[in-house]
């Protein structure tokens, strides 16, 4: 007698033949070729501030109907509830609390949003004793505790916020961070900015500009740079390596000698990009003192952000203002829609110019 079929249950995918466990979803982004976080927007209907293209879609649907996976209805029903509390974790050795740190604004602007839309925060100190890293790896798993979480710093730890966009929980980083495939991000408008910035330098009749900035590869040093580059492209003036001073340790590296050598072979304009340490323009500021620069008689600066607080009682640096409140809003905006089950997208925030008094017209016997 044959023996009868047994009934599939409704709304589910039949496993492929020989298998009796449930697929699982690293599975489908091995099969496709992408990243689990990949598999996990594209299932999701959401964008998390990251662009999937159509053939990337096509991939994952096709592994996904070639696996029969279907997405753990237990496993949604978690994801589904909300408490109405916001993370903000930060990868510095000390959370931004103090009204000069550079990120304080930042969490003004969180504060105020979050308010706005009835939400609480929970601030994860975790990484106050060093950085996530020296905190242990168990530091982002508590952010869990709130409906989603946004992160500040400018390095920070890919697998670990990889691994909780895999898992499908809301996650934005404030500050670009497109090369982390899913990851939601907000960011400034630093490539306009710079470029206005050489303009408004070429415009006042400099031919050779420096720019100092620290050596690694943040998302916001490279965006500078390009803006730079694009500027003394559009201007007609020399690029390329010899325009960009890199250096793991400005403080140290950029001693006078190399700045009068710079002077010397008719650099007329030095621009520092602003970081969360504020070494690079520390560096430029005290070897232009040290040299006896009289800005901006002898040689002009800028600087691609706002000088850090001990220098700030100073003259007001030609360059531009980082609109620190409105990104921390705009990543409370699309934090809040992530966690909705919402499309999330924001626009580059666009930085102010900032004249300043430390760049004018290039001296006259050159």
């Amino acid at each position: 007698m044959e023996e009868p079929r047994k009934r599939a249950r409704p709304g589910r995918s039949p496993a492929p033949t020989g298998r009796t466990s449930r697929p699982r979803q690293a599975e489908v982004a091995r099969l496709a070729g992408v990243s689990q976080a990949t598999v996990s927007l594209v299932l999701g209907a959401r964008k998390q501030g990251a662009t999937i293209s159509e053939e990337t879609r096509r991939k994952v649907l096709d592994a996904v109907r070639s696996l029969g996976y279907v997405p753990d209805p237990a496993a949604s029903r978690l994801a589904a509830a909300r408490n109405n509390l916001l993370g903000v974790f930060s990868f510095t050795s000390t959370f931004p609390t103090d009204v000069q740190h550079s990120y304080y604004p930042f969490l003004v602007g969180v504060e105020q949003e979050a308010a706005a839309r009835g939400y609480d925060l929970v601030l994860f100190t975790g990484s106050s004793t060093g950085g996530a890293g020296a905190a242990g790896p168990h530091a982002l798993n508590r952010v869990r505790l709130a409906d989603g979480c946004l992160f500040l710093g400018r390095h920070a730890p890919a697998d670990e916020l990889l691994r909780l966009v895999a898992d499908g929980f809301p996650v934005v980083h404030l500050g670009r961070r497109d090369e982390l495939e899913g990851l939601a991000w907000v960011g400034a408008d630093y490539v306009s900015a710079s470029k206005e910035v050489v303009s408004h330098l070429a415009g006042l009749g400099h031919r050779r500009i420096v720019l100092v900035r620290e050596d690694d590869e943040a998302p916001a040093s490279t965006d500078r740079e390009h803006g730079f580059l694009k500027g003394l492209e559009e201007a007609g003036l020399p690029g390329g390596p010899a325009a960009v001073f890199r250096s793991a340790d400005p403080e140290h590296d950029l001693t006078a000698e190399r700045l009068r050598g710079w002077l010397d072979d008719g650099v007329t304009a030095f621009v520092a990009e602003e970081t969360d340490t504020g070494d690079a323009w520390r560096a430029l500021h005290g070897a232009a003192h040290f040299v006896g620069i009289d800005c901006p008689r002898d040689a002009s600066l800028a600087l691609l952000g706002s000088p850090p607080p001990d220098l700030s009682d100073g003259p007001t640096p030609t360059g531009f203002d980082i609109p620190r409140p409105q990104l921390g809003a705009a990543a409370v905006r699309m934090l809040a829609a992530l966690v909705a089950g919402e499309q999330a997208t924001e626009p580059l925030v666009a930085c102010a110019f900032r004249p300043g008094t430390t760049a004018g017209a290039p001296p006259t016997h050159l």
